[in-house]
C-alpha cells in the first residue's frame, strides 16, 4: 500500500498528475481544488493517496491531508459512492465541514458536490452518521485546518451549544441541525443555545 507520494510534479491535467519520485512517474487522480492548490511544474511535492485495486487496473487518488483521505475512506464505503464521486465531495467540502453536514443532516450541503442529488446525499448521510461524532468536528476544526485563536473560540461556542441541548435530552443530530441553523460568528455559547432552543420550540 502507498501511504504518500513525495517528488517533482511532473504533468498537470484536468484530472490527475503525475509526480516522479526515483525516476518512475506515478499517475494520481486529484480533486479539482488540489489541482489548483498543488503548485505548478517542477515544484517538489507531496500527496497522500489511496490505491484503488480493480479487475481493470490499478489506480491512485490523491489528497492535500490526511484527513481528506479519512473523509474519502469513509465515503467509498458508502454504496454507489465511488472514488470519482468521493473526490467530487472533498473539492466541495473541508473534512470538517463535511463532518458537520452528516451529523446535522444537511442533505444540501452534501449535495452541492457535482453529480450527487438528494437521494444520494441522504444515503451517505444515513450510512456514514454512526462513524461521525461531535468530537470529530471539534478535531478537525481546531487541528485538522489550522484556524486561529479566534476560529477556535467560536468553534467551541457552537460545539457547546450541541453538547448543552443534548444534555436537555435532544437527539446530537437534532441538536447540531438547529444549532447550525442558527450559528452567527461572534456569538456566545449562551445565545446559540437561546437561538437553538427558540427554533426547537417550534417544532
Amino acid at each position: 500500500m502507498i501511504s504518500y507520494i513525495k517528488g517533482k510534479l511532473q504533468y498537470l491535467s484536468d484530472s490527475f498528475v503525475i509526480i516522479d519520485n526515483g525516476g518512475i512517474g506515478y499517475k494520481i487522480f486529484v480533486s479539482p481544488k488540489l489541482m489548483s492548490n498543488i503548485g505548478k511544474i517542477g515544484d517538489n511535492v507531496t500527496v497522500f493517496t489511496y490505491m484503488s485495486v480493480k479487475d481493470d487496473g490499478i489506480s491512485l487518488y490523491g489528497f492535500e491531508n490526511f484527513e481528506e483521505l479519512e473523509i474519502f475512506n469513509k465515503l467509498i464505503t458508502v454504496s454507489g459512492i465511488g472514488p470519482k464521486g468521493a473526490l467530487g465531495i472533498i473539492s466541495n467540502l473541508t473534512p470538517a465541514d463535511f463532518i458537520m453536514a452528516v451529523i446535522s443532516d444537511d442533505v444540501a450541503a452534501v449535495s452541492k458536490a457535482p453529480g450527487v442529488g438528494k437521494k444520494t446525499a441522504q444515503r451517505i448521510i444515513l450510512e456514514l452518521k454512526d462513524k461521525f461524532k461531535t468530537e470529530d468536528f471539534i478535531e478537525e476544526k481546531i487541528f485538522g485546518e489550522g484556524k486561529g485563536l479566534s476560529s477556535v473560540v467560536t468553534d467551541n461556542s457552537k460545539i457547546e451549544a450541541i453538547e448543552a441541548l443534548t444534555s436537555l435530552g435532544y437527539g446530537r443530530s437534532e441538536a447540531a441541525k438547529a444549532v447550525s441553523a442558527v450559528f452567527e460568528e461572534g456569538k456566545t455559547t449562551e445565545d446559540i443555545l437561546k437561538l437553538a432552543l427558540k427554533k426547537l420550540a417550534r417544532f
